[in-house]
């Protein structure tokens, strides 16, 4: 079964150096030395890669550049270091056509440079969509100023997929810290923090109008749909949200209609497959939630290379228990559909 992987990350060196000041990469190494982070093979576009996704059972990564990429730099500098990372990407792309994608990164702070950017990629090197980080430093993408981008994917009939990244430093401090240095980190990523973020995010591109005004825009949301699988069945209940914000169809329609999600098994690179939760029932029920929300039809896999487990990510996948026209929906199907490949 062909497997397609959409959250699988690499990283630009001189994004890197651009941003190794930046809070999330002040984080990484905290949890680096803590001996809570692996993220071997980050900067590998080549064989290692390669190899590791042939010992996980991965047939086809997607490239994206993990968080913090340019969205956060000085535009000028944002816009010079964008085009070189997907330069980089569009030369393993053509190297190894058969094993490898891109989602472009983008210089979001220069909205009108990143939807330039964004076509140049789709259309002279065959990438898939973009991939953008979160908020823009404290700037959420339903602001109007940011919405070129949005037209420009639609126009090219392209995808975005919307990665977390830490909230802004107020909702840090307010609901993340007081605690051990290493445990506020966590939770304020990967533990919850990022997770919560991101379903808040989407509740903002939606209220905001942004599929009223591009109905034909599809965001992708990783980690089981984030906090929406659990939360977004309250937001039907709300008039205000429903009656009052002036949208032209529901919550529950606009995810259905608007959005995707990924599965995730949620092992990270440094714990073995099963060591968790051996029969992966919490993931399974996340799963589920995603799916009674959104649909299987929506549904596309990632293993969130190299901080999850890639090998735990194919193992979770296979022993699920649903049928097998499913699991090729979410192995390949759905993406090559999506994806127009």
């Amino acid at each position: 079964m062909k497997i397609i992987g959409f959250e699988e990350h690499y990283k630009f060196p001189a994004i890197y150096e651009a941003n190794k000041n930046n809070p999330v990469e002040l984080l990484y190494e905290l949890s680096r030395k803590a001996g809570h982070l692996t993220d071997a093979g980050i900067y590998d576009l080549g064989e290692g890669r390669i190899a590791a996704m042939d010992a996980a059972g991965l047939d086809v990564q997607i490239l994206s550049h993990t968080v913090p990429g340019p969205e956060t730099l000085e535009p000028s500098l944002a816009v010079e270091l964008a085009r070189q990372a997907n330069n980089a990407v569009a030369k393993a792309v053509s190297k190894y056509r058969d094993r490898f994608l891109g989602f472009a990164t983008l210089p979001m702070r220069d909205p009108a440079a990143a939807a330039l950017e964004l076509e140049r990629t789709v259309r002279d090197s065959g990438f898939v969509g973009a991939l953008i980080n979160g908020h823009i430093n404290g700037r959420y993408l339903d602001d109007k100023f940011f919405w070129p981008v949005f037209e420009c994917a639609e126009t090219l009939g392209v995808p975005i997929y919307l990665h977390p990244t830490v909230p802004p430093q107020p909702v840090v401090d307010a609901y993340y810290g007081g605690f051990d240095p290493i445990v506020s980190a966590a939770l304020s990523r990967a533990g919850l923090g990022w997770h919560i973020e991101t379903g808040i995010h989407c509740m903002r591109l939606i209220l905001g109008g942004v599929f009223d005004r591009f109905p034909g825009l599809q965001i992708i949301v990783g980690h089981h749909f984030e906090a929406l699988s659990w939360m977004a069945w309250r937001t039907d209940y709300s008039s205000a949200l429903n009656e009052k914000s002036g949208l032209k169809r529901t919550i529950k329609e606009y995810l259905r209609e608007n959005f995707y999600g990924g599965i995730l098994a949620g092992e990270f690179a440094n714990q073995a497959p099963g060591a968790i939760d051996s029969s992966w029932s919490l993931s399974y029920n996340a799963y589920l939630a995603m799916a009674n929300l959104i649909g299987i039809d929506r549904i596309v896999f990632t293993s969130d290379y190299p901080y999850g487990n890639t090998k735990a990510a194919r193992q979770f996948f296979d022993q699920m228990p649903i049928n097998p026209a499913d699991k090729e929906k979410i192995a390949h199907l759905n993406a090559e559909r999506l994806l127009r490949l």
